[in-house]
């Protein structure tokens, strides 16, 4: 008897090779790249690259010298990992920190399970997250947009939307009250605010996610579902309330929900491999999203709520499966 042997993830059924995927999602980031570059400046490209170059450096060393094995920096993913990680990072943060979170990044959260195709977690997110929790300060310091693209560290500073959100509600203050220090949904829109380098314009994620849609790189359900979980979940609460809720518009167009829907949630080694399974993962990372955000004390949800997902994948790839070519349906 013959045996088959299974390549690990990603499992991509198209002509597409591992590289060229990677380079498609590339281009796909090229919009929010452009926005980071024209609201916060010299302080975007400065992260952008340093974590680029810090995530190639580090998965070739790890490869060549510790794993014995011949580096793959070509395949993009860790050109992805650098700018995803950069895009969750604020543009005034130091560049020893950029480079300790691409080393957590790719070492820890890529590189110590065997590389691409066996990390459980997206590597981008273990590097912000350990960030998020070892530094919080420098991690929650918020350069304000357009001020003076030439800054870097001595950037003026400002409060998230989400963060004013969280600290209004936290002072008893009711939301029209709260949303009048809060930009208009425009300048949300267009990245006019406050926010990592890649998540403030929804305009240029959704761009990205519109081409990698027109290419075949991703499919909607998983975008699409936290999208309308959020949405709907977000949306009963502000119906039983105003008052206490913001309506799901703002939940939708703040915080990191469209990069991580878009970029991270959709990464083909931590998410589910069918169409249902996307689904379920979606529909959970948009609850989880939504429960961290208004009953939790952090103000943004989503980075914890995909990697809470990305463990419970592989139970979700094993009790969540197309029905078997074949298979007969019992009778009711």
């Amino acid at each position: 008897m013959g045996f088959v042997t299974v390549s690990p993830s990603p499992h991509e059924h198209t002509q597409g090779s591992v590289p060229k995927l990677m380079y498609g999602v590339l281009i796909a980031l090229l919009p929010a790249f452009l926005v980071s570059l024209y609201v916060f400046g010299i302080g975007a490209l400065i992260i952008t690259l340093t974590a680029m170059v810090s995530c190639l450096a580090f998965e070739y060393l790890i490869q060549k010298y510790l794993l014995k094995v011949t580096p793959s920096i070509s395949d993009g993913s860790a050109l992805i990992t650098g700018i995803l990680l950069a895009f969750c990072l604020p543009a005034n943060l130091p560049i020893w920190l950029v480079i300790l979170g691409s080393f957590v990044a790719i070492a820890v959260g890529k590189m110590s399970f065997g590389g691409l195709g066996n990390n459980p977690f997206n590597p981008a997110l273990v590097g912000r997250v350990f960030l998020f929790i070892s530094f919080p300060v420098q991690l929650t310091s918020w350069p304000e947009p357009i001020v003076n693209r030439l800054s870097y560290l001595d950037a003026s500073t400002g409060a998230t939307a989400l963060a004013t959100m969280k600290e209004g509600m936290k002072n008893s203050e009711s939301i029209p009250e709260i949303m009048a220090g809060i930009p208009a949904y425009t300048d949300m829109f267009l990245g006019k605010i406050s926010g990592s380098a890649g998540e403030i314009a929804a305009i240029a994620l959704l761009l990205g996610l519109v081409y990698m849609l027109i290419r075949k790189i991703i499919t909607w359900h998983i975008p699409v579902s936290i999208f309308l979980t959020v949405t709907l979940f977000t949306g009963i609460l502000w119906l039983a309330n105003p008052a206490k809720n913001p309506d799901p518009l703002f939940h939708l167009l703040s915080g990191g929900l469209m990069l991580g829907a878009i970029f991270m949630a959709t990464d083909y080694v931590t998410s589910p491999m069918n169409t249902r399974g996307m689904l379920v993962y979606g529909v959970m990372i948009g609850i989880i999203t939504v429960v961290i955000r208004v009953f939790g004390s952090y103000p943004e949800g989503v980075q914890f709520a995909i990697l809470i997902m990305n463990a419970i994948t592989p139970l979700i790839n094993k009790y969540v499966k197309p029905r078997r070519f074949g298979e007969r349906l019992e009778d009711g």
